[in-house]
C-alpha cells in the first residue's frame, strides 16, 4: 500500500461509494489517498475542526476517513493524516468515532482516546430535520505535539 495525493472531488467520490454512515464533505484542509497500486483503497479528509471552541488556529480535525475494508488502511491514514497536518505546522489532530466503533485503528497510530463528547444528535437552531449518523455517543481521539 501506498500513500498517494488525491483531490477533495475525488476523496469525496470515494467517500459517497464507500463510507457507512456520512456522506462528501464542502470544504477541507488537505486530502490524503491510498493506493494498492492499481486503485484507491482508501481516503481521510482533514478539515478545521468542526467544534468552533476547538477551532484554535493550531488543530485540525480528520473530518472523514474511508477504506474499502483492506487491512491496516485506516491506521496508515490516521498517521500521515498526523505527519501531514504536523508538517504544515500544526500542534494537534483530532477525529471522533461513534461508540460501536473499538478505535483500534487509531491506537494502532498512536492516538490517544480522550473520552466521550458530544451527544446522541445535533441541537440548537441549525440541527438537520433527519439525522445525519446513527444516533450514538462519540468518543474523541487525538495527536499533539509533545511539548
Amino acid at each position: 500500500m501506498e500513500i498517494v495525493p488525491i483531490t477533495l472531488k475525488e476523496a469525496n467520490a470515494f467517500v459517497s461509494e464507500y463510507h457507512r454512515h456520512h456522506g462528501p464533505v464542502t470544504g477541507h484542509k488537505f486530502s490524503i489517498g491510498l493506493s494498492d497500486g492499481d486503485r484507491i483503497i482508501g481516503v481521510v479528509i482533514v478539515g478545521r475542526p468542526v467544534s468552533r471552541y476547538l477551532d484554535d488556529g493550531w488543530t485540525l480535525e480528520v473530518n472523514r476517513l474511508c477504506t474499502d475494508g483492506s487491512r491496516n488502511a485506516c491506521s496508515m491514514l490516521y498517521a500521515a493524516a498526523w505527519r501531514a497536518a504536523r508538517a504544515m505546522g500544526y500542534k494537534r489532530l483530532i477525529t471522533y468515532i461513534l461508540e460501536s466503533e473499538t478505535g483500534v485503528s487509531l491506537r494502532a497510530a498512536g492516538w490517544k482516546c480522550i473520552g466521550q463528547a458530544g451527544g446522541l444528535r445535533w441541537t440548537g437552531r441549525r440541527k438537520p430535520t433527519v439525522d445525519l449518523y446513527p444516533a450514538q455517543m462519540k468518543t474523541r481521539y487525538q495527536r499533539e505535539v509533545e511539548e
